[in-house]
């Protein structure tokens, strides 16, 4: 499996942070050219490997950490992505107010599944604030922090909960992205929300307690 991540802002380095963390290779790519991701891999070790955009378009699992307004474009490169992974983390934001962007109530992501072509995306690390997703995903009090995820395809979603919880959060699937994903994506219920799994005495069922972000 190898994995991409396009955009080096303060999202994406916090994602390439847990790979660094993990040990697992991530090719890393931004619009200044795999020179512009040096300093990030300076800073995280030589698990984040400056990449071309183009390469990291090839990934088998490709997280978008780009301004959403640059998504079409980027996606449309890729003739078809023959079932690949996109990880949507962008944030739709009409910037001149701040607010949610129009997009006539569709989910961002699947915005996104309509211009990659053959493309399963999944939405996910875009939920809450990068300062909070770049932090330790444990409480120290043997709690996990709560990463949402949501996408039309199981198989997909299955294989991004399963990279969230190699991370060491806690994945929880809220279901297809004209669902869930309109609960996470920016402006819905849940952004900005950081939530905690405890577990309830040692049971199995776990109890999501709100968290300072």
């Amino acid at each position: 499996m190898t994995y991409a991540i396009i955009g080096s802002g303060n999202i994406g380095s916090a994602v390439a942070g847990h790979f660094a963390r993990i040990g697992v290779d991530v090719g890393v790519a931004a619009s200044r050219g795999p020179a512009g991701v040096t300093p990030l891999a300076d800073k995280l070790g030589p698990h984040i490997v400056p990449t071309e955009v183009s390469d990291a378009l090839q990934a088998d699992i490709v997280v978008l950490a780009v301004p959403f307004d640059a998504v079409k474009a980027l996606v449309e490169q890729v003739p078809d992505w023959n079932g690949r992974i996109i990880i949507d983390a962008t944030n739709a934001i009409d910037y001149s107010t701040f607010s949610p962007a129009d997009l006539g109530g569709r989910a961002s992501s699947d915005l996104i599944e309509e211009w990659a072509t053959n493309a399963r995306v999944v939405k996910a690390f875009g939920h809450t604030w990068a300062k909070v997703l770049a932090r330790e995903p444990g409480d120290g009090r043997g709690g996990r922090r709560v990463l949402f995820l949501s996408g039309n395809d199981a198989g997909a979603n299955g294989a991004v909960a399963e990279l969230i919880t190699t991370f060491g959060f806690e994945a929880i699937d809220l279901g297809r992205n004209d669902q869930g994903g309109l609960l996470q994506q920016f402006g819905g219920p849940l952004t900005t929300r950081s939530f905690i799994s405890q577990a309830l005495g040692g049971a199995n069922p776990a109890e999501m307690d709100l968290a300072d972000a």
